[in-house]
């Protein structure tokens, strides 16, 4: 079985914002950048989403995620803050990762096996201390690629 989802090496960021607001601009942007996806409709979709409740993960993580009539499969995003950001997770904890997700908007149960995938990577302790620690955008992905995502979903 193939990753749940789709994440290449642009769309592993160092970032530095200090506002859930400034998260979900950077997230757009990245989406924007990496996929060729339209910046607005990313951003409008992550803050709708948002809007319905926080998608503050716990444990320093968030998951921001949507979905789009624009694109054919999950497609993945992936920010390291430069600072603790207040997210309103569930934990109370402030978020240093960030994992967005963007969705075709039929994709039902393949959402949320992408979803369950990110959020078993972010339990793992194995997976998780070595992103919190990583110093670069290359670290990041190498992280990402050695972690076992066929069996995450």
């Amino acid at each position: 079985m193939s990753s749940p989802f789709r994440l290449i090496p642009e769309a592993v960021r160092c970032a530095s914002c200090a506002a859930k607001r400034a998260i979900l601009s950077e997230l757009a942007d990245g989406f924007a950048t990496a996929y060729a996806l339209d910046r607005e409709a990313v951003l409008d979709a992550l803050r709708e989403r948002e809007a319905l409740g926080s998608t503050g993960f716990g444990r320093g993580v968030a998951m921001p995620h949507a979905r789009l009539d624009t694109v054919e499969q999950p497609l993945a995003m992936f920010l390291h803050l430069d600072r603790d950001v207040d997210f309103k997770a569930a934990d109370g904890v402030p978020v240093r990762l960030v994992m967005g997700l963007v969705s075709p908007s039929d994709a039902g149960a393949h959402h949320l096996h992408a979803l369950a995938a990110m959020s078993r990577l972010t339990r793992d302790e194995r997976v998780l201390h070595p992103l919190f620690e990583a110093q670069s955008e290359e670290e990041l992905f190498a992280i990402f690629e050695n972690a076992d995502l066929r069996d995450a979903a």
